[in-house]
């Protein structure tokens, strides 16, 4: 009898545990509101242009008439949008919490709409024997280890590599018109053949200034001087062929670090359309619950230190994209002009 009164006082313990958790969403919204808003005050780039008391205020008010924490997270978006942190992302079970970017429906060709429902992934390839062509989408990945990075971007450097072997190419057309944001650093080393040793982003503060600089050297990804990242290059670089970088209306964060990296280049051209404007620069932490947060904290420029808001190309080509037939591609026509001339 009193070994069965035990297990029962056992189990109603656990019962009201669990049930206790279950009860306490308030206190697990004030968990993660409170580690978020830290974060924000402390490293969002903006910071300083905030008023936190009001902000908080509004936000906790609203917080008050949640009794689920998932439900919650709507609040992210309204927060972001007041404190303009258009770049940051909240990451739970899969769903983003982000400020969504307004892009009208008319932007986009008949083409890329089907391109981009196929879900297209890194291609290179060979266009008319005689142009080489990188087809460089969003690159997402959460396992940010040197080893995992590494693999990645040996990956797809070889398929580049494995191109530009026994083939005597005019030029080369880079197309970031699917790259809405990711994992720059693979991106980066992937295309070390053209970018050579050199800077290739800056980074800045909050007015612009000049704090930091990313580069490439013999295959090495190095953040101020510090080696990060690495491939193993293989035959001669091609840092000075013709390149064609091409942009489009949701090119954005990593696609514009890429862009980025050829400004100051020799022999490169930008063409097709404006991106979409999120040159800053996100950093990865955990918050409660093991939920996933990149934050705004600096800027981007270019090697030489400038800051574009976004890239604006230098010949303008809207919605006359063609996949089925690069040859009737605006983009890849104008490409081809400015590496055959």
């Amino acid at each position: 009898m009193r070994k069965t009164l035990t297990l029962f006082i056992i189990l109603i313990t656990s019962i009201s545990m669990n049930a206790q958790k279950y009860d306490s969403s308030q206190d697990s919204i004030k968990a993660f509101y409170d580690q978020l808003f830290l974060n924000l005050k402390q490293g969002f780039i903006k910071k300083d242009s905030v008023n936190w008391e009001v902000i908080e205020n509004e936000t906790n008010l609203n917080l008050a008439t949640y009794n689920n924490f998932e439900n919650s997270l709507n609040e992210v978006e309204p927060l972001f949008s007041k404190i303009d942190a258009t770049h940051c992302s909240i990451y739970y079970k899969d769903t983003i919490y982000s400020v969504p970017k307004k892009i009208s429906p008319e932007s986009y060709s008949n083409q890329w709409k089907m391109k981009y429902a196929s879900k297209p992934s890194f291609e290179v390839k060979i266009i008319q024997g005689k142009f080489g062509y990188i087809l460089i989408p969003s690159i997402n990945f959460l396992d940010l280890k040197s080893k995992n990075v590494n693999k990645i971007a040996q990956s797809l450097y070889d398929q580049v590599a494995e191109i530009k072997t026994g083939n005597e190419l005019e030029g080369w057309i880079i197309d970031l018109r699917f790259n809405t944001g990711g994992n720059s650093w693979p991106m980066l080393l992937a295309l070390y053949d053209f970018l050579g040793d050199n800077n290739v982003s800056g980074t800045l503060d909050g007015d612009k200034k000049l704090i930091g600089m990313k580069s490439l050297s013999k295959g090495k990804y190095l953040v101020d001087s510090k080696k990060q990242y690495q491939i193993a290059p293989k035959g001669e670089l091609m840092d000075n062929i013709k390149v064609a970088v091409i942009t489009g209306v949701v090119t954005a964060s990593s696609g514009e670090i890429v862009a980025m990296a050829f400004k100051g280049r020799p022999n490169t051209i930008f063409i097709g359309e404006n991106s979409l404007g999120y040159t800053s620069e996100n950093y990865r932490s955990i918050l409660p619950f093991d939920i996933t947060m990149t934050l705004t904290r600096t800027y981007n420029s270019d090697r030489n230190g400038i800051y574009y808001e976004r890239i604006i190309p230098d010949i303008i080509t809207s919605k006359q994209d063609n996949f089925d037939n690069y040859l009737l591609d605006g983009n890849i026509q104008e490409a081809i002009k400015f590496i055959t001339n």
